[in-house]
C-alpha cells in the first residue's frame, strides 16, 4: 500500500512545496466564484499540509485520504487549525461520502493522476459533482502525459538528517503508467536504529481531453485549463495543468 511508509517522511521531503503559495492560487480562482466560497474539501489531502493552511485562512476544512498514515500525521498537523478545525475522512476518491454540501473541492499536488482506473476516476469526478452545491468550484491538477513519460529511467534521491529515499522510474507506453519503486530509509527516534521500507506508486498520464470527457460526462460545465499555478492558459510542454470546472446553478 502506498504511503504505508512514506507517510513518517513525507514531509521532510516535500519541505519545497510552497502550500501558502498553492493556497494563495486556489483563493484567487476562489474569490471568481459567484458562490461565496466557505466549506472546501480537500480531496486526497495527503499529511494536510494545504488543509491547515486553508484553515487558518478560516475556511472550513474537511480533508479525504486514502491512507490512513498520511490521515494521522494530517489531523496531528491540523488539531487546533483555524476557527474551526478540520475533519478527516478516510476515503477513496470513487467513494466519497460526505456528510451535507460543500462549496469548492480541490484536488492538488497530482493526486488525480494516483487513480490509476478511468472508471474510478470517472466515478470519483460523479463523486465529487454529488456534494458540490451548485455554482460550486472543483479544481485540480495533473501532471501532464510530456512530464511523465519523460520520466522513464530517471533515477533521484531525497535525503534529510532522519530519512533517505531513493527512487526509479519506469513508464509504460501502453499503460500510459508511471512506476515509481522507493527504497527508503527512516531513521527510529527511539531506537536510534534505521529502518527500511520499499514502497510502489503509479501515476496514469491523463490527456487534456480526456479529463474535460470525463468532468462534462459527471455534469460539470465551465470547464477550463491553466497552467502550472498561473492564470492563463496552458503552453505546450508543461509540467503541469490545472483544471477548473463548475457544477450548474
Amino acid at each position: 500500500m502506498a504511503y504505508e511508509f512514506l507517510a513518517g517522511c513525507y514531509d521532510a521531503f516535500t519541505a519545497d512545496v510552497h502550500y501558502a503559495r498553492w493556497a494563495d492560487y486556489l483563493e484567487k480562482h476562489f474569490a471568481r466564484s459567484r458562490l461565496p466560497i466557505r466549506t472546501v474539501l480537500d480531496l486526497a489531502c495527503g499529511t494536510g499540509s494545504l488543509t491547515r493552511v486553508l484553515a487558518e485562512r478560516g475556511y472550513e476544512m474537511i480533508g479525504a485520504d486514502l491512507s490512513q498514515e498520511m490521515l494521522a500525521q494530517a489531523a496531528e498537523k491540523c488539531r487546533g487549525a483555524g476557527p474551526l478545525e478540520p475533519i478527516f475522512l478516510h476515503q477513496a476518491m470513487e467513494e466519497l461520502d460526505l456528510y451535507g454540501t460543500i462549496d469548492a473541492c480541490v484536488c492538488c499536488l497530482d493526486s488525480v493522476n494516483y487513480v490509476t482506473d478511468p472508471k474510478k476516476l470517472k466515478q470519483a469526478f460523479q463523486r465529487v459533482h454529488t456534494f458540490l452545491l451548485p455554482g460550486g468550484l472543483f479544481l485540480f491538477d495533473v501532471n501532464t502525459v510530456e512530464k511523465l513519460s519523460a520520466l522513464d529511467g530517471q533515477v533521484f534521491l531525497d535525503e534529510t538528517e532522519d530519512a533517505y529515499c531513493v527512487w526509479r522510474a519506469e513508464y509504460s507506453r501502453r499503460r500510459r503508467v508511471c512506476t515509481y519503486f522507493m527504497d527508503i530509509f527512516r531513521l527510529e527516534e527511539e531506537s536510534g536504529l534505521w529502518e527500511r521500507g520499499e514502497e510502489l506508486h503509479e501515476e496514469r498520464a491523463y490527456t487534456p481531453e480526456e479529463l474535460t470527457s470525463y468532468l462534462r460526462d459527471a455534469g460539470f460545465t465551465q470547464i477550463k485549463q491553466y497552467g502550472n499555478l498561473k492564470h492563463r492558459p496552458p503552453k505546450p510542454g508543461e509540467d503541469r495543468i490545472f483544471f477548473t470546472a463548475r457544477k450548474e446553478v
